[in-house]
């Protein structure tokens, strides 16, 4: 019994050591890397050996306007993005398992944005944001709200700037949260429901009492992909703001690639990402907390 056990366990770690070697090698050493780094003061070009300064970069950050208002612009950008994101997908989902006619077709069209390069999706919104009463957003608006709409350009606005970038992101990034959801729906057990009617629950008692639990674990990894893929936002600050207006909608992704490439501040850019990884580490450890403790709860 010992041996087929240890032949087992021998098995076992054959199989996870690819897995292991790439945690190790793209993401244990590059975060040791950059850990050490940020303790420097290197440069772009900086002559060895490098001049050793503590935590004098992690001070320089945490004092730094700029820096503080990325950070800021990445919670809010999270906290609007990824529970907004998730009911769209939601309601996509439940929209799409009620077996429609052309669900197929819609369920492409839907998950297409998620297949297009994110440089292509901004430059394709920086034309819809188009200011003037010709762009196409102020016209739709205009028309909306019956000629009430005075023209604006979005993507030079302080107060819409970040918003016209969230909705971008929520539109391109539903469609990809949708499948993993829909194919949570296609498997709840029909008895669930078939049980539930007899007992005399309607459709939204049937959504919060059976659907809702069973997609627990669906919509855990939705939201912890979403929140991680939120704190990462950069393409579409670099393609269609470039951060600005008045830093409105910089993100601590685009200071970090700014301090590398455009200051050559390679030990303050290690800082930020540093601070980065522990940030997105704790926000997930803490959603799976919470959950966790909803989990003993019910």
């Amino acid at each position: 019994m010992r041996a087929r056990f240890g032949d087992q366990t021998s098995t076992a770690l054959m199989l996870a050591i690819p897995a292991l070697l790439g945690l190790t090698l793209f993401i244990l050493l590059p975060f040791l890397t950059a850990l050490a780094l940020s303790f420097t003061n290197l440069r772009l070009g900086s002559p060895l050996p490098v001049e050793w300064v503590g935590l004098e970069q992690f001070r320089r950050i945490f004092s730094d306007a700029d820096f503080l208002r990325a950070l800021a612009n990445n919670l809010l950008f999270a906290a609007v993005v990824v529970p907004l994101q998730t009911a769209l997908a939601l309601a996509l989902a439940l929209l799409l398992n009620q077996g429609l006619r052309g669900a197929t077709a819609f369920r492409t069209l839907f998950f297409m944005p998620v297949v297009f390069p994110m440089s292509l999706v901004a430059v394709i919104w920086t034309l819809v944001y188009a200011p003037g009463p010709n762009g196409m957003m102020n016209a739709l608006l205009e028309q909306v709200s019956f000629g009430y709409w005075e023209a604006r350009d979005f993507l030079r606005d302080p107060v819409l700037a970040l918003p016209a970038i969230m909705l971008l992101s929520i539109w391109q990034g539903s469609g990809y949260q949708m499948v993993i959801l829909l194919a949570g729906l296609q498997n709840i057990p029909q008895e669930l429901y078939e049980g539930a009617a007899l007992d005399g629950a309607g459709h939204r008692q049937q959504l919060l009492h059976v659907t809702l639990p069973q997609l627990r674990n669906p919509l855990i990894f939705v939201m912890l992909v979403t929140t991680i893929l939120a704190f990462r936002l950069f393409d579409q600050v670099q393609i269609m703001t470039r951060g600005g207006p008045d830093n409105a909608t910089t993100t601590v992704m685009y200071e970090t690639v700014q301090a590398i490439f455009t200051r050559r501040q390679v030990g303050r850019a290690c800082a930020m990402a540093v601070v980065f990884f522990l940030l997105v580490l704790t926000i997930t450890w803490l959603q799976r907390r919470l959950v966790r403790q909803e989990r003993e709860v019910a």
